[in-house]
Formats: C-alpha cells, sequence, structure tokens
C-alpha cells in the first residue's frame, strides 16, 4: 500500500512538472511562433497625458451700446450715433489650450480690436476739456486688443463632456482717440493694466458628432489693486459666448459661435496735463464667427 502511494504521487509530480514545461515552452517570450497577445480595446486604452488645441475665429463685431465721457465736464458720448460706428467690423481671435489628463486646462487668447469711423458732429462735444463744434469732421478711434491667460479644472471624468472651473488673468492695451479731419483738434487716452478674472465653461455631445459648448470670463470689481487699478475706479467685463460644433474628422472641428462682450470703468483715474483724469466707459458688443480647431486628441 505505501509502494502504490508513493507510486501515485511521483506520477502527479511528474505530470505536473511536464505541463509548467511545455506552458513556458509555448509561451510568446520562448516561442516566436506564438503571437502576443493584443492590444487592450479602445475603451480600455489608457487616455494621453496631455493635449493641445489651438482655434481660430473669424466672423463680424457689431456695436449694440458703445458710451464715454473724458473730463469731469465731458459730454457723455454715443459712439454708434455721434461717430457712426453702426457697421459691421472684422472679429478675428486665437486660441491655444494645453490640458493634462484632460482635467488641468490652461488657456491662452489673443484677441485683436481695433474699431475707426468718421462723421460731421451732429452736436457740440466736451473731451477732455476740448470742444469739438459741431459739423468738425471727427475720426474715432477705440482700440482694446487684449491677451488672456487662464486655467480651468474640469469636474466631469467623462473626456466627452466638460464642466471646467477656473481663473483668469487679462493684460488691456487701450487706445482712445478723436482726432478732427484738419489736425487741429486731438485727444487720446492710452490705458494699459492687468485684469483678473473667474471663469467656467463647458461642451455637452450631441448625436452625429456634433456638440455644444459655453464659456464665461467675468469680473466686477471697485477696489484699488483688485480692480486692475491702483485708483478708486469701478470696473467690470464680460465675455460669454455659445458655440455649436462639429467633428468634422479625427482631430478637427468647425464651430459657429456666438458672443457677448461687456463692460468698462467709471471713476477718477490719474491726471495727465490734458485731462482732470476722469472717466466714464460702458460698452456692448455682440459678435458672431466660424472657426476651426485642431485637437492633438482624436
Amino acid at each position: 500500500m505505501r509502494t502504490s502511494s508513493a507510486l501515485i504521487a511521483l506520477v502527479f509530480a511528474s505530470s505536473t512538472w511536464l505541463t509548467g514545461t511545455a506552458a513556458a515552452q509555448d509561451s510568446p517570450a520562448n516561442n516566436p511562433n506564438v503571437a502576443p497577445p493584443g492590444p487592450l480595446p479602445a475603451s480600455g486604452a489608457p487616455d494621453e497625458e496631455f493635449g493641445f488645441r489651438t482655434s481660430i475665429e473669424l466672423g463680424f463685431l457689431s456695436v449694440l451700446s458703445h458710451e464715454l465721457t473724458l473730463g469731469s465736464d465731458g459730454t457723455r458720448l454715443d459712439y454708434p450715433s455721434d461717430f457712426n460706428q453702426s457697421n459691421l467690423y472684422l472679429f478675428a481671435r486665437v486660441t491655444a489650450e494645453f490640458d493634462i489628463w484632460r482635467q488641468h486646462i490652461i488657456t491662452f487668447v489673443y484677441q485683436p480690436l481695433d474699431i475707426e469711423s468718421s462723421s460731421s458732429l451732429p452736436r457740440d462735444v466736451r473731451i477732455d476739456g476740448l470742444d469739438f463744434a459741431r459739423g468738425t469732421a471727427v475720426r474715432a478711434r477705440y482700440g482694446f486688443p487684449f491677451y488672456r491667460l487662464g486655467w480651468a479644472f474640469d469636474v466631469l471624468s467623462d473626456p466627452h463632456e466638460e464642466l471646467a472651473f477656473g481663473l483668469g488673468l487679462q493684460l488691456r492695451n487701450a487706445t482712445i482717440e478723436f482726432r478732427s479731419e484738419d489736425g487741429t483738434l486731438f485727444r487720446t487716452r492710452n490705458d494699459v493694466g492687468p485684469v483678473p478674472l473667474l471663469r467656467v465653461r463647458g461642451r455637452i455631445p450631441l448625436p452625429s458628432r456634433f456638440h455644444v459648448g459655453f464659456e464665461v470670463d467675468g469680473f466686477y470689481a471697485f477696489i484699488p489693486g483688485i480692480n486692475g487699478s491702483d485708483n478708486n475706479v469701478e470696473g467690470a467685463i464680460l465675455d460669454a459666448s455659445l458655440r455649436l460644433g462639429w467633428r468634422m474628422f479625427a482631430h478637427t472641428d468647425a464651430f459657429l459661435n456666438v458672443r457677448y462682450i461687456g463692460g468698462g470703468a467709471a471713476g477718477q483715474g490719474d491726471p495727465t496735463p490734458s485731462s482732470d483724469g476722469f472717466q466714464r466707459n460702458w460698452l456692448h458688443f455682440l459678435t458672431v464667427s466660424v472657426g476651426a480647431t485642431f485637437d492633438s486628441r482624436p
């Protein structure tokens, strides 16, 4: 009986050893004729760590409303009625984005904005202490190109959806000019400074490779420093857009975008030889644009 048990144990051990040896020889590492296992399906593949996107928009800008007062005794100017800013103006915007795991989103925006118009003044106006008589041919320029850097965190885990909250910093570069056509009358204001921002954006997928998205950047402040100035000036900005996009093919979207740009400032600024520093400037613009986005992610 002991001999039979020992024989059975020896046979079992030998079979186990032979089976393990054969399996090791048939593994892809030891046998080139055996194909390695295939890649994970797309749904289980890890996402790329970094992503990059760039967009360009082209369209038109309409001045819904724009009122300006320069100087404490200045006339409240209305750009559409006083300076014929009632046309549609070229609008362009360039955006570059960098993301980490689709959650930390860093955005850079450059938007040129320079509106020029001319008119024969329909009334007497006073600008920074200088009088422009009714009927004077005047060329007006309002330039407000800006650079914006933003960061946002996407709270959704679905790569096809987005709801992100964050902060931003905008560098304003404003130029305001009024010049008579004969060159005898001229007033100008220039202003460069930082503007803090709060931001939120989102994206919802739709059937047939469409999506809808929104983006809002804005801030309101009246405290020196926070308002982007060292003066007691009330300031506000709102840049809000709604977008309908379509994934034309891998890595490329086309979109239609409607955007509202509004804000301004009011208060006492630094005096200059030609001005006491007071200004009141509030504007409301609407843009409609088409554009394209290149995305490093498929």
